[in-house]
């Protein structure tokens, strides 16, 4: 449903100067009804100059009244021949021109740390093509001799939060890959306490491979 120009300023005129219900101005102005009983009490908008609704024919004598006879009546807005503001939709990522050319530079390092990442993925977390993707990953971009990896984080371009789950959104992509092909999820495998060859005791060592040592015969040797 549209809302009236100015929805506050809207509602206090109607506040003061109808018999509308609380529920009535709320539904007709975008606000919650405990919103326009705290404009009454003078809690909300104490500053605020009421705009008269039907002044600027958004509503009639008429229509006001007829909701003002049946609380349950909701007030209709009157359709203006004026052009409505158009609604923007998401686009891509703005980035501020000092920054541009560090793309490159943020796409090596996550085409590099995180393989796992879709190109898709990349290029919105930076707000970029796949075409430059592409490039600096098969290095024909026309700076490919002074990219050097650096975090997108670091430079500025994403937020860590934003980075964080798309890498985890790919990793759960990439199990649910390998588990329908039937193959194990990469895990990291756990380090070894064995360190022979650097010359430390290898406490992985099965005990009977070790040599026995007679402890009188090891004195004696002292001695």
């Amino acid at each position: 449903m549209a809302l009236p120009l100015m929805p506050k300023a809207t509602a206090v005129w109607l506040v003061e100067n109808t018999a509308l219900t609380f529920e009535q101005v709320g539904d007709f102005c975008g606000l919650h009804k405990l919103e326009v009983q705290a404009i009454a009490d003078g809690e909300v908008a104490a500053g605020i100059i009421g705009l008269d609704p039907v002044m600027n024919g958004q509503l009639t004598a008429e229509e006001i009244k007829r909701c003002e006879d049946d609380p349950r009546a909701r007030l209709k807005m009157l359709r203006s021949e004026l052009p409505q503001p158009v609604t923007r939709t998401k686009g891509p990522r703005y980035t501020p021109v000092s920054k541009r050319a560090d793309k490159p530079d943020a796409i090596a390092y996550l085409v590099k740390t995180h393989p796992e990442l879709l190109d898709a993925q990349i290029a919105r977390l930076l707000g970029t093509t796949k075409d430059t993707i592409a490039k600096v990953r098969d290095r024909s971009h026309w700076n490919a001799s002074n990219i050097k990896p650096r975090s997108p984080v670091f430079l500025g371009l994403c937020k860590q939060a934003d980075l964080d789950a798309a890498v985890k959104r790919a990793q759960r992509r990439v199990e649910r890959e390998m588990k329908a092909s039937g193959k194990q999820p990469p895990h990291v495998e756990e380090e070894s306490e064995t360190t022979g060859q650097d010359g430390f005791v290898d406490f992985g060592k099965p005990q009977e491979d070790q040599p026995d040592i007679d402890p009188d015969t090891m004195f004696r040797s002292m001695g």
